[in-house]
């Protein structure tokens, strides 16, 4: 009979599917336990975290790289890949994140308050202006221009102490992390209980700072559309929503479905 197994014969497992997650390099640790929770979820499916800079992300899904589900860290490069026609139906908002500015713990520089950033002779490490951490931080540093404590010039005396200009928050991290840089600014959930061993992090005032916003969307053509679905909701629900707060991010609560 067709179809018929030989006598002794093991039954093979069922190839395990894929799950492609394009995700911002500031959402790792976050949506590395997500992935776990949902693996143990949803067996003989993986999910394959793609971690980098947002702006990098929506290239690869431009050009191509097979993907299902994109989360950005910012509404821009959405925005961008939406208007290549390559995404499955509305992004929604998922978490929010606020900057703080880090020094190595050793802070060669002395820096003790955020005027210092522009003193001579810094060394400041921002993400590039395309990446979503490098935009933020460069409205970030113009806000405080326009506040009584700073001077009108701060921002443009800050850049000018700018020696390194990266593809992704976590880059940034690394470099004051290892004392190659003297300041930065990364998102606040960026400075992990890993991390905060090694920097020292200085506030940012309310009124200067900005607050991102993390979407996420199931993209066009994915292989994958009942996992992809099942992903963004698990992140959407109360227990994706408490891992993101475990990690740092502010929440958005949604209704359930």
């Amino acid at each position: 009979m067709a179809g018929a197994m030989a006598p002794g014969a093991i039954a093979a497992s069922p190839p395990a599917s894929t799950l492609r997650v394009f995700a911002a390099a500031s959402l790792s640790d976050a949506f590395g336990e997500i992935a776990q929770s949902f693996e143990r979820s949803h067996a003989g499916t993986r999910v394959q975290l793609n971690l980098a800079g947002s702006q990098q992300l929506a290239s690869q899904i431009e050009q191509g790289a097979t993907a299902d589900v994109f989360a950005s860290a910012d509404e821009r490069w959405m925005d961008d890949v939406r208007a290549q026609q390559l995404l499955a139906g509305p992004d929604t908002v998922f978490a929010l994140s606020r900057l703080v500015a880090i020094v190595p713990r050793t802070n060669p520089a002395r820096i003790s308050r955020l005027q210092d950033l522009g003193k001579r002779g810094v060394k400041l490490v921002l993400g590039a202006r395309t990446v979503p951490v490098g935009q933020y931080s460069r409205i970030v540093l113009a806000n405080l221009s326009k506040l009584p404590d700073f001077d009108s010039d701060y921002a443009r005396r800050a850049l000018a102490n700018l020696v390194s200009e990266e593809d992704n928050v976590k880059a940034v991290v690394a470099k004051v992390q290892l004392g190659e840089a003297d300041a930065g600014m990364v998102y606040q959930s960026d400075v992990t209980s890993a991390v905060a061993r090694y920097v020292r992090v200085f506030e940012i005032p309310a009124a200067a700072n900005v607050l991102a916003r993390y979407p996420m969307a199931i993209v066009s053509g994915t292989r994958s559309p009942d996992a992809a679905r099942d992903f963004v909701a698990l992140t959407l629900s109360p227990a994706g929503q408490e891992i993101l707060k475990r990690h740092g991010f502010i929440p958005v609560p949604h209704p359930a479905p």
